[in-house]
């Protein structure tokens, strides 16, 4: 078997990059995929009624060609919502973002966050930061210490599974929102209602959850451009050949990635001593996902909850039910819960799951007398790239030596970054359109990496 361009994985960048290969024209493509479906991390799962998701997948839409793709694939199965995303500390829910909306805590919290962020402003005898600040820093810096304390650094802490001095501030630029200094004095005196950051409103199938989007995209390839259950088992890239489980040796003249960048460089061969240490030098964490059917409606109005305190196991909690009604069966209620280790932690579920149900009693969202109607965990083994400083240069290295060979890694995770489906769709599109000798649109600078998305009503 020979394909011009062979895909590895089957999830939104593998499609994308296939099915805008076709729009262009002149190169063929083969997909492959080692599960039964496409989507990848953005699949969906049936249970008892219950339609699952791999945590959270919303549909941010922040470029006009992103958008009017998305909308015609979802023709009819879309609904657009305004987030309502909350934070869950000190026995108090307040709205999200933390630091915009200190109002409800303690009056003590919201002093020590007052005071903390206007020292920010006022203070003349601040050192400038180094021009590649650790996180820890930059939070300090850009919005003090009380609200680096009671939210930013044990939150991140849980998220990352790092320590925030090691780790850059390269992902944070257009994911965390930095509001003035009169919206943070207003957030601390009133409920403030105002919509903050890149997902203020998103979108989500009414139906199927968010499986239908993949399928959409895999229902426009050609008839037998995808070949699912066939795991990549070796890539030679000196003879351009793979072997695919159940295909065998599959040929190409250009390779696209889109497997996380650790397994990729970990299967295909022959690569440079440079790459394989760069390779040693990229970190990740594991999410492992609890999904849970409840017998009840629950959590009115709330999209998802941050958790920043150490009490709670779970960094956030979602709820299925909430995006879309279909997601579970009436009178009932479905939501996700995410805990994030280290890649080479094992984790205990039994005990895990302990906790976990322990702490949503704790924090009201589970009562004691609710029945669990479906209970099952998704672990996403390589779910957050981690950002420390080794992992840029890292990156440079290993992606020169893959153009060098004639290869693209792209997406999430074949461009080992922090992401969203809609940069995924369109990371494909800017690879097809590279792979067919077309034009394609400026890449972004270092200055617009860092500049707040705006959501596209």
């Amino acid at each position: 078997m020979k394909t011009d361009v062979l895909i590895l994985g089957g999830g939104l960048a593998g499609l994308s990059t296939a099915y805008h290969l076709n729009e262009c024209g002149g190169l063929s493509s083969l997909v492959v995929e080692k599960n039964a479906a496409v989507g990848g991390t953005a699949g969906s799962v049936k249970q008892g009624g219950f339609v699952f998701d791999y945590t959270g997948h919303l549909l941010h839409l922040h470029d006009p060609y992103g958008k009017n793709l998305v909308l015609g694939l979802l023709r009819g199965n879309l609904a657009a919502h305004e987030r309502s995303s909350w934070i869950y500390s000190r026995d108090v829910y307040t709205r999200y973002p933390f630091q915009a909306n200190t109002y409800g805590l303690p009056s003590k919290v919201v002093e020590d966050c007052l005071a903390g962020f206007f020292k920010t402003i006022h203070r003349l005898d601040w050192r400038p930061l180094s021009p590649r600040p650790s996180f820890r820093d930059w939070s300090l810096r850009q919005f003090g210490a009380g609200i680096s304390r009671h939210f930013m650094f044990p939150y991140n802490e849980k998220l990352w599974r790092t320590p925030l001095s090691r780790m850059t501030t390269e992902w944070q630029g257009r994911f965390v929102p930095k509001p003035a200094a009169s919206e943070v004095l207003y957030g601390a005196l009133a409920d403030q209602k105002k919509f903050f950051g890149y997902n203020a409103s998103f979108r989500y199938p009414k139906r199927g959850g968010i499986q239908v989007l993949p399928d959409a995209l895999a229902a426009r390839l050609k008839p037998g451009q995808i070949k699912t259950s066939s795991p990549v088992l070796s890539v030679d890239l000196r003879e351009r050949v793979a072997v695919a489980q159940g295909l065998g040796e599959v040929g190409f003249s250009r390779l696209v990635n889109t497997l996380p960048l650790v397994d990729f460089l970990d299967l295909a061969a022959p690569f440079p001593a440079a790459v394989r240490a760069a390779r040693a030098k990229l970190r990740y964490n594991t999410v492992y996902c609890l999904n849970l059917g409840v017998n009840r409606a629950a959590l009115p109005e709330k999209h998802w909850v941050y958790f920043p305190e150490k009490k709670y196991p779970f960094y956030r909690v979602g709820c299925y039910s909430n995006f879309a009604a279909a997601n579970a069966p009436q009178g009932t209620s479905s939501f996700y819960i995410e805990i994030s280790r280290r890649a080479w932690e094992k984790a205990d579920l039994p005990r895990l799951e302990n906790a976990v149900l322990s702490g949503l009693r704790s924090c009201r969202i589970l009562k004691s007398g609710d029945k669990l109607l479906s209970k099952f965990w998704m672990p996403i083994r390589c779910a957050y790239v981690v950002y420390d400083f080794e992992r840029t240069q890292a990156v440079e290295a290993i992606f020169k030596a893959l153009g060098k060979m004639g290869v693209e890694s792209i997406g999430r995770y074949g461009g080992w970054k922090y992401s969203f489906m809609e940069e995924t769709i369109l990371d494909g599109k800017r690879c097809a359109e590279r792979l067919a000798g077309r034009s394609q649109p400026a890449r972004l600078s270092p200055g617009d990496a860092q500049a707040e998305l705006k959501p596209l009503k």
